[in-house]
């Protein structure tokens, strides 16, 4: 059985993602936010979702890819009487008037390689998750969309009834797209498409070079980094885990999630990711957001809020679509954010800790320190011998999870460094204090015996969560027993690929059949800590081959043959391959480029 893979590529511009297959579809579009519904959504439904395409008549062969450093996506198609025509698509986004422009705008710019190639173009926009399509209105040159809570327009040099009348075409000179939600496009259709496509390649090229990467595999962490980029929604400063919903963990699941959300547990991870390349501008923003959050909870955070940090996201299944590839039900909103996860307090105080490492803060930005640490580790502590259902959001059952206290014990040594730092004695004490009993809980899952840390207090699973120990030096990585745990967790959760899983035991939905990818990169980096430097470069190389033909990864990967599933791109594995690549190139001492 042949791998699968996602042949979809993104464009974005912090505003939206879209995702453009290699048929030159827009398989996924949702408009005006990215956790509203698609307008175009054939990766979930083929005949409901809708479909914007421009194909020829009957075969053909595509070739994608990105223009170099940029988020702007290359579609060549040859037709089976071997015409040729080019796609490029791109979301706007430059500096303009002091401030970003980042509009609700797609922008198709269609290049005949041979001057006989005939093509259709079909832009069917739908309503309400496919619910209903899209009502046609012509214009002198557009097309107005009307029925959803806004209009959207194409404008377009393309002679409006070939659209309307679903006619073929030659494709005998450059043809532009331009499609909008809201506001439509009033300037020049040739001219401002131009000038939007040198400005956001500029962005883009500026963005990089200004981006701080060693010189190891650099071109699968350039694409990295851009992806995580885009899954920013700059607006509050929020990033999405993804910015799809529903794509099955493997075929026949169930495990189908809705992931348009911004998880708490990632903050430590998406925080370091973006420190490690430099970018100050996305993790302040991230931050701000992060800290919105915080001031608007009284006593619990939840694992997950909206990217405007709406709390609740019910969680709904819509039974009249097919699903991806037929894999029901396709869910929208996550009920994880009714559930109970402990370490995201701890992630939200190492958040904070460059406020008091990092002099690119200013002092007058760290006011009320003493309220806002003491604040966070009122909620560690009313929580840390408390069960919760732990990072992998157990429905049906809580436990005192090793990995929850081990951000506990994380958040408050960060604390403890904030309060010396401010010079609160008292403060540092407290911090102490909540350091030692979450090491305590940590300790309580420790199996002498078999010379690991298990999944939970008086547990016997395994965990790939608890590679962090290492990681996040609770563990000395230069000490046996962080190479006996790394031993006992690749000895049970390895795949012979270099593969992991996150456990084996039953969860609410049965045993896993898919790795999750993350944790091949966490336990490259354990690799890395504990010194054992050439096992972890063999196993990253080896990581690398589960991308897709644009060097994307998803979630999940199938041990067997290393097809991709669940929710695709996943920032997720972008962020854990920028770190293991930046923990290998420290050990390695590879000069990084400014």
């Amino acid at each position: 059985m042949a791998r699968h893979t996602y042949k979809t590529g993104i464009i974005g511009n912090c505003a939206f993602i879209a995702h453009i297959g290699m048929n030159t579809n827009v398989e996924w579009l949702c408009w005006p936010r990215m956790d509203s519904s698609f307008v175009f959504g054939g990766l979930l439904d083929p005949q409901k979702g809708g479909e914007f395409s421009i194909l020829p008549d009957g075969e053909f062969t595509s070739h994608q890819y990105y223009l170099d450093n940029t988020n702007i996506l290359v579609t060549e198609i040859t037709a089976q009487d071997g015409n040729s025509y080019r796609v490029t698509d791109f979301a706007p986004r430059f500096f303009q008037y002091d401030r970003y422009f980042k509009p609700l705008m797609m922008i198709r710019k269609v290049e005949p390689l041979q001057q006989t190639a005939r093509v259709r173009v079909r832009c069917n926009p739908v309503c309400e998750y496919g619910s209903m399509p899209q009502q046609k209105f012509r214009g002198s040159s557009h097309i107005e969309f009307d029925g959803c809570t806004e209009r959207m327009r194409l404008t377009t040099n393309i002679p409006i009834s070939y659209i309307m009348e679903d006619q073929f075409f030659v494709l005998n000179e450059v043809k532009y797209m331009v499609l909008t939600y809201g506001n439509p496009l009033e300037a020049a259709l040739v001219s401002t498409a131009d000038r939007f496509f040198r400005e956001t390649e500029r962005y883009w090229r500026t963005w990089i070079k200004h981006s701080s990467i060693a010189n190891y595999f650099q071109p699968y962490v350039i694409r990295s980094a851009l992806a995580l980029k885009i899954h920013q929604f700059e607006d509050t400063g929020a990033i999405i885990a993804a910015s799809t919903t529903s794509l099955p963990e493997f075929p026949g699941s169930g495990r189908n999630w809705d992931y348009r959300y911004c998880w708490l547990r990632d903050t430590y991870y998406v925080i370091t990711s973006l420190n490690h390349i430099g970018h100050f501008e996305e993790m302040e923003k991230y931050f701000n957001y992060i800290t919105d959050i915080s001031f608007s909870e009284d006593f619990r955070y939840q694992p997950l809020y909206g990217i405007t940090g709406t709390k609740e996201l019910v969680e709904t299944i819509l039974p009249h679509l097919s699903g991806y590839q037929g894999n029901q039900p396709v869910r929208i909103g996550n009920q994880a954010y009714e559930h109970i996860q402990n370490d995201i307090y701890g992630q939200v105080l190492i958040s904070m800790l460059p406020l008091y490492t990092d002099h690119r803060f200013i002092f007058s930005e760290r006011k009320d320190s003493a309220r806002w640490v003491a604040y966070l580790l009122d909620k560690i502590e009313r929580t840390i011998d408390e069960k919760d259902a732990g990072i992998w959001e157990f429905r049906n059952f809580a436990n005192v999870h090793c990995y929850s206290n081990l951000f506990q014990w994380a958040g408050c040594s960060a604390a403890e460094k904030m309060a010396r730092t401010i010079g609160d004695i008292n403060l540092e004490n407290r911090a102490r204090g909540l350091k030692e009993r979450a090491a305590a809980n940590i300790e309580s899952c420790y199996d002498p015996l078999r010379k690991v840390y298990t999944n939970a207090a008086g547990g016997t699973a395994l965990d790939a969560s608890t590679l962090q120990l290492i990681n996040m030096q609770y563990l000395d990585p230069n000490s046996e027993r962080a190479r006996d745990h790394l031993a006992a967790l690749e000895k049970e959760l390895k795949t012979p690929n270099g593969l992991f899983y996150r456990y084996l035991h039953s969860d609410d939905f049965g045993k896993p059949k898919t790795t999750f990818l993350v944790c091949a990169f966490w336990y490259v980096e354990a690799l890395a800590c504990v010194g054992r430097l050439e096992d972890a470069q063999r196993e990253f190389g080896n990581l690398l081959k589960f991308s897709n033909h644009l060097l994307l990864f998803s979630e999940d990967v199938d041990e067997e043959d290393g097809s991709q599933w669940g929710n695709f791109p996943q920032a997720y594995s972008h962020v854990g391959l920028m770190n293991a690549a930046y923990r290998i190139a420290m050990k390695l001492d590879v000069p990084i480029f400014l």
